[in-house]
């Protein structure tokens, strides 16, 4: 008879087997395509993801812990809360930040002051908590927040700064937490596309009061759906912990607080906040475990790319720009970003379609400007300034794929792709 030990090393050997034999992502020159995400996960991922399906426990336990203990070392904080997804993130991190119980937190009606360049879930969470958007434009180079921007959106109602360390290019810390300590704001730092970044040597999401992370299938690492929340603040991490799972205490490190303030109450199943069911899988968390070590290899590989195409769009500079890395900042690079200069003989459209048409996959910046999409109109929100440089990435940007199988030959078959084009419409 097998013991369970022989029968998950078969398990195993068979994933293994299947991975070996389907799960080749390598540049092939025969038949060259790029595509913006592939898989940072195979085997070993997929069979912890399987070993915890085997065992039946599947929901939140000693995996998530473990995840959340790696990761918070891995951004130099004191506390990690997994979630399940990046925006639930945003959404956790925000909501703790505006509850009673929160000191020195957010009220509704507190203006928050926001990037034009974010995701959508950067900013309905401060829609849905009652807060007030306040949209402000980007600096045309790195593509994040404008400190000066910032400063000309405080006024007395102001209370927050939400950035975007946009594609993994950390923001201008030192501008913005001069500005944040000055007139007392809070920062919370959507980190989600931004793994494995720093800014003068510190994680980013580790420099604000709260940090999120994203962990979704196309970002840096994968468990499949996934979100961080990092903090240094431990009332903050055990808010967080409440809210993630119904308001109950069980998930705190010390309820005692809480339980002996209502001992004729089951402690399992006290609620002392309202809360949401935000709570991540032991099989995700299982895979967490594994990609993380691999983060540092990853983008390193992202890392070459970013200094490839830095030095590669130089020959195209009278059309042609690709995002500057912050100074004192170790940029993550989600991909490559692009913007067509309006000098240009050809449109963004026309070099999006001709990557698309030789299998170089390219997506939008995120939401380009957020202010304009048509859910804004629905939601109190405010726009300071003109937005034209985030109008401008919405109308001449795109990015192209800058993963970890992206190698240096697929890196020279884009820019052979590019080089045909720009010679087409006399440029190169």
């Amino acid at each position: 008879m097998s013991t369970k030990r022989t029968l998950l090393d078969k398990v195993s050997e068979s994933i293994q087997e299947y991975c070996s034999e389907f799960h080749n992502y390598q540049f092939d020159s025969a038949n060259p395509a790029v595509k913006l995400h592939e898989p940072t996960f195979s085997n070993e991922e997929i069979f912890a993801a399987t070993k915890v399906m085997l065992s039946t426990f599947v929901t939140q336990g000693a995996n998530v812990k473990g995840f959340e203990k790696e990761y918070a070392k891995y951004t130099a904080c004191k506390y990690g809360v997994m979630c399940n997804s990046g925006s639930s993130a945003n959404l956790l991190a925000v909501a703790a930040l505006c509850n009673p119980a929160t000191q020195d937190g957010l009220k509704p009606g507190d203006e928050v002051i926001v990037p034009a360049l974010s995701w959508s879930t950067t900013v309905w969470p401060l829609i849905q908590l009652g807060l007030i958007p306040v949209i402000v434009d980007i600096d045309p180079d790195t593509l994040n927040i404008d400190p000066n921007e910032i400063l000309k959106a405080i006024n007395p109602r102001t209370k927050a700064v939400m950035l975007v360390h946009v594609y993994g290019n950390p923001c201008d810390m030192d501008a913005i937490c001069s500005i944040c300590d000055k007139h007392q704001l809070i920062l919370i730092e959507d980190s989600c596309e931004s793994m494995g970044a720093s800014y003068d040597g510190k994680p980013v999401g580790s420099i604000g009061r709260v940090g999120t992370f994203s962990t979704y299938f196309s970002h840096h690492i994968s468990t499949l759906e996934g979100g961080v929340c990092v903090t240094n603040d431990n009332d903050l991490s055990d808010l967080m912990r409440i809210l993630r799972a119904h308001g109950w205490v069980r998930e705190i490190e010390d309820s005692k607080k809480y339980t002996e303030l209502h001992p004729s109450i089951d402690p399992r199943f006290l609620f002392v906040n309202i809360g949401y069911n935000l709570r991540a899988t032991e099989a995700q968390a299982a895979m967490g475990l594994i990609q993380l070590p691999k983060l540092d290899q990853f983008v390193d590989s992202r890392r070459q790319g970013g200094q490839f195409w830095t030095e590669e769009i130089k020959k195209y500079g009278d059309v042609l720009t690709v995002q500057d890395e912050t100074p004192k900042s170790k940029h993550s690079w989600f991909g490559i970003p692009l913007t067509i200069k309006h000098e240009a003989p050809f449109t963004m459209k026309d070099l999006r379609d001709f990557f698309e048409t030789h299998n170089i996959e390219t997506r939008p910046i995120i939401c380009g400007n957020i202010a304009i999409q048509p859910a804004m109109k629905m939601y109190q929100h405010k726009v300071e300034g003109g937005l034209n440089f985030a109008n401008n990435v919405l109308q001449n940007s795109f990015s192209f794929g800058n993963h970890q199988w992206v190698n240096q030959e697929a890196r020279d078959y884009i820019a052979h792709v590019l080089y045909t084009f720009m010679r087409e419409h006399g440029v190169a």
